[in-house]
């Protein structure tokens, strides 16, 4: 299969582009395409067969649910068996953006849509092509981010034409993401609203909200044998082909600890990644060396976070050593890709 690469530009978008893309959705086909927060890979959520090939092209577990993107509002009452108080607030406060609801499905979603689930996990991206994609392919297309099962998200095209090209037909370039990280994930089948995934909509945005949220013990398991309940959940994501392992504690021991590591990788015959950031990369002496950005800017950590796995990928190290970054607002969901890349592996100094 040859890959073919369109460039949409978000500000004046190719209708003619557009419409042959939707096209290949409707005809049960494969369309990666950019959102807010990474590249996602899509399909009719509606087809059974569509959403099995994701599954085949991404490598991905077959149990693993994909979230389900919509266009209009009223998409989610067709979705849902019941749209609860709760999940309308949400939605009108969040949508479109980077959030993702978990809702009992009705039977227009079959189950090879939602990992064999009787929920179905829906969002409205914050992004004026993928938005008309949606319209143009049918009004509902399954997502998953656009890249071989496990890897780093994609946050530009030529990620997911590295990882996917000669498996789907087309990739829609709409240039590099904005948030970087993928949509928070919030069950609202249960007696409280649960966080299983954090993102750049942080527990304190939705408490605002709807009241109490609660974040869901899971999120810092290093193993479990449960059916995963929405993407990311059990199987290790995100991860760079090196081996990576975070430093955690106070920031003068860190750096000095990440030196220690790096040294003893080095003489031991490794080439070593190192990720700091811009107030501390020039104490790193060692390895190749990355700073994620500045912590005056959180949004821009998460938005470097995927190319930097990617970047140390291209220059094939054998470890990565990584500072932590729970103290940012966004902090848990930078930190939860990064647990789940390092297989939960963190030095504590």
């Amino acid at each position: 299969m040859i890959t073919e690469i369109r460039k949409i530009d978000k500000n004046q978008i190719d209708r003619e582009a557009m419409s042959w893309a939707g096209e290949i959705i409707r005809q049960g086909g494969l369309v990666a395409f950019p959102t807010e927060t990474v590249y996602g890979l899509g399909a009719d959520a509606r087809n059974a067969s569509a959403a099995k090939k994701i599954y085949e092209a991404k490598g991905r577990p077959s149990d693993n649910p994909l979230i389900v993107h919509i266009a209009e509002y009223q998409s989610l009452s067709e979705l849902a068996k019941e749209v609860t108080p709760e999940a309308r607030l949400l939605a009108e406060t969040f949508w479109p953006g980077p959030l993702t609801l978990i809702v009992k499905k009705n039977d227009t979603v079959p189950n090879e849509t939602t990992g064999g689930l009787d929920t179905v996990a829906v969002r409205m991206p914050d992004h004026s092509v993928a938005l008309e994609l949606i319209r143009q392919g049918g009004g509902y297309i399954a997502a998953p981010s656009a890249n071989t099962s496990g890897k780093p998200s994609p946050t530009r095209a030529e990620h997911v034409a590295f990882d996917l090209d000669g498996k789907i037909p087309l990739i829609l370039d709409g240039g590099p993401v904005g948030v970087g990280i993928e949509s928070t994930i919030v069950d609202l089948t249960g007696d409280c609203p649960m966080i299983l995934r954090p993102g750049y909509i942080t527990r304190e945005m939705l408490a605002e909200v709807i009241g109490d949220v609660k974040v869901d013990p899971a999120l810092a398991a290093a193993d479990s044998v449960e059916k995963p309940r929405a993407p990311g959940m059990k199987y290790r994501h995100y991860a760079p082909q090196a081996e990576l392992v975070l430093v955690d504690g106070d920031p003068e021991r860190v750096v000095d600890k990440i030196n220690e590591l790096a040294d003893t990788a080095i003489a031991a015959g490794w080439k070593v990644g190192i990720i700091g950031t811009d107030e501390t990369i020039l104490r790193y002496s060692r390895g190749e060396t990355v700073s994620i950005g500045t912590r005056r800017d959180e949004d821009g950590i998460a938005q470097n976070l995927y190319r930097i796995l990617r970047e140390f990928d291209d220059r094939k190290v054998d470890k990565i050593y990584s500072e932590c970054f729970s103290d940012l607002r966004i902090g848990q969901a930078v930190m939860n890709r990064l647990l789940k890349a390092a297989a939960f592996h963190i030095v504590e100094v």
